[in-house]
């Protein structure tokens, strides 16, 4: 069974901290960027989101948002967790950040 509660690295050197995890599969925790972050200056980050049962889905689908410090920036994240063989659990994941435009003749640069 798969649960997204605790402490999560990514291969980037991100890492994520599921602090709560509601029964209804709402979660919400913290967001730090990796080394390959581009800017020393993103804090750690708060981030909120939601997991199918895992009780009804032994490896559930989930998705998060990170609202950024520091910069009007938010990133959506979606993916499945996964259980080996080994019972090592590991999450895969797509995201999109999407950053405030000046206005709307500049919003074709603001999602990545």
């Amino acid at each position: 069974q798969c649960l997204l509660s605790g402490s999560w690295r990514s291969d980037t050197g991100c890492r994520m901290v599921i602090s709560v995890l509601s029964k209804d599969g709402s979660f919400s925790g913290s967001y730090l960027p990796g080394p390959a972050a581009d800017n020393s200056k993103i804090l750690t980050s708060p981030l909120e989101g939601s997991q199918q049962d895992a009780g009804l889905v032994p490896q559930p689908t989930f998705s998060f948002t990170v609202r950024w410090r520091l910069r009007a920036q938010m990133t959506a994240f979606l993916g499945q967790c996964y259980v080996g063989t080994n019972g090592e659990e590991t999450l895969h994941a797509l995201w999109l950040l999407r950053e405030a435009a000046d206005s709307p003749a500049e919003d074709w640069k603001s999602t990545r």
